[in-house]
């Protein structure tokens, strides 16, 4: 069983700006944030609770996957209700702390 996976417009522009930067400043790999992203998100498709559980008030069963080869957290919620998996963030791992977090919109 495959659910839907989309992206919540926090993440969305993040993301954007992550595939923007690393485009002009990645030469020898500027496709590798977007394509290890869709590989993540593939896998979530099929395996929405493939992350670990991160605790944050407010926003039951979130939780955070890495995307090791770029170093970024992918923070979603797997919504079984609503058939899908909603990211609400892509963040740096090498951040001293996480991302601001609200529930899906």
């Amino acid at each position: 069983m495959t659910v839907e996976v989309r992206l919540d417009p926090a993440a969305e522009a993040q993301a954007d700006t992550v595939d923007l930067w690393w485009r002009a400043n990645r030469r020898i790999a500027p496709d590798l944030f977007s394509e290890e992203l869709a590989r993540a998100m593939a896998l979530l498709s099929q395996v929405p609770r493939a992350g670990r559980l991160y605790r944050r008030r407010g926003i039951p069963g979130l939780r955070r996957l890495l995307l090791p080869a770029t170093r970024y957290h992918a923070y979603y919620v797997h919504r079984p209700e609503e058939g899908d998996v909603v990211l609400l963030a892509v963040w740096s791992a090498v951040r001293g702390q996480g991302p601001p977090l609200a529930p899906p919109s």
